[in-house]
């Protein structure tokens, strides 16, 4: 399990790898059935990404249509979340229209991990096996893992679908703000340049901004990001 998790991460973070490949990653290390990528709430919309048949896309489909589920309580709580028991009475009690509508359906366990980037959920990986299915430590702790750098290439790659133009070309002074606002930022969080770079933007597009006015903004002290509540928060 461990070599194929590591080339997993490897196929995951190389940029040539297909954005319809990511849930395959999941099939290549865990032990489940399908597996499927989805963007959700109003950031990057409900849709889903990629998907490996067809039932991992009707289980997408059913959860935005009924804003209940794995998917949703993922992205809300910010960590996994799993029920190797769906069938039964495990599935209505948890989500009552959801598990009424998958009983009839091959899914005996599903697992749902959030898409986040330094704080920004976005999203969810869905797993699912026909079968019923437990994760121990190691194999929750390789999903995480592999949701994580999932959330890098769905986000970089959404921000690059909404053609957000790189103002940090613009001129000396301008790219010197965007670098410092991104210092600032990265030392909120404790993550890599890149990462803090990807939540200014992606807080210039929720906003209807620029990425010149987010910098500064955050340079002005008038714009913070906020781990504890897993947003953005705007101090007035």
């Amino acid at each position: 399990m461990e070599d194929a998790f590591r080339m997993a991460m490897v196929s995951l973070d190389d940029p040539d790898t297909k954005v319809s490949s990511l849930p395959h990653s999941f099939l290549a290390v865990l032990p489940v059935t399908g597996a499927s990528v989805s963007t959700l709430g109003s950031f990057l919309g409900s849709q889903t990404v990629s998907a490996t048949d067809s039932s991992s896309a009707w289980l997408d489909e059913l959860q935005f249509d009924l804003g209940e589920g794995p998917c949703w309580d993922a992205v809300r709580l910010a960590r996994p979340v799993m029920e190797p028991h769906l069938r039964g009475r495990r599935g209505p009690e948890r989500w009552p229209a959801f598990g009424r509508a998958v009983q009839q359906r091959e899914i005996a366990s599903i697992f749902a991990f959030p898409l986040s980037v330094a704080g920004l959920r976005f999203g969810a990986v869905d797993l699912y096996s026909d079968s019923p299915l437990d994760f121990d430590e190691e194999q929750t702790q390789h999903a995480s893992a592999l949701a994580s750098a999932v959330a890098r290439r769905v986000l970089r790659q959404s921000l690059a679908d909404l053609d957000i133009a790189d103002e940090t070309a613009l001129s000396p002074f301008s790219r010197r703000r965007v670098h410092q606002a991104t210092g600032i930022v990265l030392a909120q969080f404790d993550v890599d340049a890149e990462d803090a770079r990807m939540l200014l933007q992606s807080h210039a597009f929720a906003s209807d901004r620029s990425v010149m006015e987010v910098a500064d903004d955050v340079l002005a002290g008038r714009l913070a990001f906020s781990r504890e509540s897993g947003a953005i928060e705007v101090d007035s």
